[in-house]
């Protein structure tokens, strides 16, 4: 299945390992395709796992990542067209992207028999009831708008994300907001953000 939520920030990425992944990861990667004659520019999206032995790579993709993207934009302070402007433009230098403190999450919310056979064309209600709630937006991923009705289109139907101060105020804010919205067989994971809560127990 794709991914069911995210969130920002991940108390398991401390300087040390941030800096860890820059240099077995990250930076090899860019410089790898520069010595190959293929300088990148754009987004590039790692997707890691962190074992016992360090950060490994899952994928990498030229786009940015969802739901993770739900979870970071909503934290930039800012414009991000300028951002991307200036890599397009090869010229990143004195450009660097500034970040509100606080939380984001995204619950994903799916049709009834994701990630296996599903039906589309269930009519959607109480999204403007979710984003009422401070801090909510709900960005959609499957639906589509047909005589007026927004109606589910796909397997990962709609992304509700929060933001907030913290962790656990957030993770209740965007479970909250999943709870107004409705749609036959709507369902979603209960534990997103559960490995952050835990490790801000500790």
């Amino acid at each position: 299945t794709g991914g069911m939520g995210a969130y920002s920030p991940a108390p398991i990425i401390t300087p040390a390992l941030f800096a860890q992944i820059e240099e077995r990861v990250l930076h090899p990667a860019i410089d790898g395709m520069a010595e190959d004659g293929h300088p990148y520019r754009g987004v590039l999206y790692a997707g890691l796992i962190i074992t016992r032995e360090g950060p490994k790579v899952i994928e990498f993709n030229c786009r940015f990542g969802d739901p993770e993207t739900q979870v970071v934009l909503p934290r930039m302070r800012g414009d991000l067209l300028p951002l991307l402007a200036a890599c397009a433009h090869g010229d990143l230098g004195g450009h660097s992207a500034h970040w509100h403190y606080g939380a984001c999450v995204t619950v994903v919310m799916a049709s009834g028999g994701y990630p296996g056979n599903f039906a589309k064309g269930k009519p959607i209600s109480g999204i403007e009831a979710a984003e009422q709630l401070e801090g909510v937006t709900v960005f959609h991923a499957g639906t589509k708008r047909e005589g007026g009705q927004l109606l589910t289109n796909g397997g990962r139907v709609l992304n509700v994300t929060a933001t907030g101060p913290d962790i656990a105020a957030t993770v209740a804010r965007a479970y909250e907001a999943a709870d107004r919205i409705h749609f036959e067989g709507a369902h979603y994971r209960r534990d997103i953000g559960a490995r952050a809560l835990n490790r801000a127990s500790i």
